[in-house]
């Protein structure tokens, strides 16, 4: 299967909403318990977009996946920090398009200058743990109750990769 990645755009924002969504009533991937809407989603890529990377993966035209990057924290030593997601709809995971995603995520925030790239994963999902190693992110711990998800404590894996200067 061929994809076509492309830089994200508020305009995206209705069907990566859905995806979302799909990922939020999974319970795999993140704190969210209730869906995000359109315009929720629309606005946080107003805000971040600017200054840090997305993008999204699309089939025929059709988008099926996306990576965004936002910042670690608003603390102004951390702004060379980017924390990153990457959802793909459901239909179309364990194809290699994360991984496509992810690469290319990882590549454009090199190029905006980020140092670091992060991100908290649920530590039962082991595909997204996989993704990760498998462009050598390394695992650097595990938050141990960090947050409740349908009223139980889940922990989350943090994982990390420098990005080397070109």
């Amino acid at each position: 299967m061929s994809a076509d990645i492309r830089d994200l755009v508020p305009e995206d924002a209705p069907v990566i909403a859905d995806i979302y969504n799909d990922a939020v009533s999974k319970r795999l991937a993140t704190f969210d318990d209730s869906p995000t809407s359109v315009a929720e989603m629309e606005a946080d890529l107003r805000a971040s977009l600017p200054t840090h990377p997305g993008l999204a993966i699309a089939m025929d035209n059709a988008v099926i996946g996306y990576a965004v990057s936002s910042p670690h924290s608003s603390y102004e030593p951390y702004r060379d920090i980017a924390e990153f997601s990457v959802y793909v709809s459901e239909t179309y995971r364990g194809h290699g398009f994360g991984r496509l995603l992810l690469a290319e995520l990882v590549g454009r925030c090199r190029q905006a200058g980020f140092d670091k790239l992060l991100s908290r994963i649920l530590a039962e999902n082991a595909a997204s743990r996989a993704l990760c190693a498998s462009l050598s992110f390394r695992e650097v711990g595990t938050y141990e109750r960090h947050a409740r998800l349908d009223g139980a404590w889940r922990d989350v894996v943090i994982v990390e990769k420098l990005l080397e200067k070109s």
